[in-house]
């Protein structure tokens, strides 16, 4: 019989509907990250590299691309016989054929997944959070405090405390109350969605609340296994850890990739982040390129101004056009003449020739003001702009564009374009 100590279920089935149409196609754990890592390459990687070699990745809304890039996970050295990394959607059953509809429930409908490892314990993992942390040393302080739950929490700003699940502790770390984003939070320790579970207590709980609608970790697993008298600590992590849910976090945190001293390091040897590279050439940049604090990443090809920005592969950026403080993901065609200044640009979107980006006053989006926002451009995969247009702050453009979207040659600063067929 297989017998693994410790095996991960990953979530990943998240549609990300903050991030506005850089998730229209695509799950939020597959969006681009860093030049070119995806989002999901962190936790993945953060398994690896802490010695758990079995991981089920819970896929569910857009799943192609995910799956694509994980393929049989060799990347992470994850392709193994016994164990390895399986993707689980959720599949037909006899009786019924049910989505996932909450994070306990997908992982209630993977039971014999997970049965098929015997496992002593089991990780659970969110795929939209951009962080390291050693799994093994989380699991070590598990076993010593003879733990049913361990749940990672991290200090956060007492002022923001209201924002998150607030776990209260003792001083041996004991968990005592937890509170869901309290009006007056008893303490600062914030969840961080990530649980280490003795199989037999996770296993007894997700069978006691099948039937709950929409089961969750933070609503129902969690409280019901302490209103039972489980054993649950809190496991305080202080390292650097984002939730890059909004576009605003998003920006945020791949420009702080390319900060003088990076708070998070891609390039530390002994904690390698690893994913699914293309082969591709290596980048060119033309003698009338100008590039400063940026990422650029294999086959790009820069004529023009570059300013701290994150760029992806496969991108080119012509002569004569200046890019500023943007995230261009792969595969994205500027023109000459182009001037991008914040802006947020999906994989395989062409702008056209004199096109000028982020221009104009900062207003609000008329349609979404609580995504597009940040004074940012967000422009969709597969996207066209055409030649000469100017495209406003807070603006979100998705599909292919001609000259007659734009009122005068402009799309003024709050406006959404969003093409027939296209999804916001």
């Amino acid at each position: 019989m297989i017998k693994k100590e410790m095996i991960a279920m990953l979530l990943a089935g998240g549609q990300g509907s903050r991030l506005g149409v850089l998730t229209a196609k695509v799950a939020k754990p597959a969006v681009a990250f860093g030049g070119k890592y995806r989002i999901i390459d962190f936790p993945l990687s953060n398994c690896i590299n802490s010695g758990i070699d079995t991981v089920g990745v819970l896929t569910q809304y857009q799943p192609l691309r995910l799956n694509t890039h994980i393929g049989i996970g060799i990347p992470w050295d994850l392709d193994r016989n016994i164990g390895g990394v399986s993707i689980l959607p959720p599949y037909e059953k006899s009786s019924n054929s049910e989505w996932y509809t909450g994070t306990a429930n997908a992982i209630y409908q993977n039971l014999d997944y997970m049965s098929t490892f015997n496992p002593d314990y089991v990780l659970i993992l969110s795929g939209d959070h951009i962080y390291k942390m050693d799994y093994e040393v989380m699991l070590d302080y598990h076993k010593e405090h003879d733990a049913d739950v361990t749940i990672a929490a991290m200090p956060v700003p007492m002022e923001e405390a209201s924002r998150f699940g607030i776990v209260v502790a003792d001083s041996d770390g004991r968990i005592t109350e937890f509170q869901e984003k309290p009006p007056e939070p008893k303490s600062n320790l914030a969840s961080m969605g990530i649980y280490i579970f003795s199989w037999p207590v996770l296993k007894k709980a997700l069978m006691d609340l099948k039937d709950v609608p929409g089961c969750d970790f933070g609503k129902h697993i969690i409280p019901y296994c302490h209103e039972n008298g489980k054993r649950l600590f809190a496991y305080e992590y202080n390292g650097y850890w984002k939730d890059v849910g909004t576009l605003g976090s998003y920006w945020e945190a791949n420009m702080e990739l390319i900060d003088i001293i990076p708070e998070f390091n891609l390039y530390e040897e002994f904690w390698k982040i690893y994913t699914n590279s293309d082969i591709i050439p290596p980048q060119y940049i033309a003698d009338t390129a100008i590039i400063d604090r940026s990422i650029i990443g294999d086959g790009a090809e820069i004529y023009g101004e570059v300013h701290n920005c994150v760029i992806g592969s496969g991108v080119t950026i012509g002569a004569g056009s200046v890019v500023r403080d943007s995230i261009i993901m792969k595969d994205v065609q500027i023109g000459a003449g182009c001037i991008i200044d914040k802006a947020i640009i999906a994989e395989s979107v062409h702008i056209s020739d004199n096109a000028t980006l982020g221009t104009g006053a900062d207003v609000p989006n008329k349609l979404k003001p609580n995504i597009y926002s940040f004074g940012l451009v967000t422009i969709g995969e597969n996207s066209v702009i055409p030649e000469g247009v100017q495209i406003g702050k807070n603006t979100a453009i998705s599909g292919v564009t001609v000259r007659e979207d734009y009122p005068g040659g402009v799309l003024e600063s709050g406006e959404t374009l969003i093409k027939a067929g296209e999804r916001l």
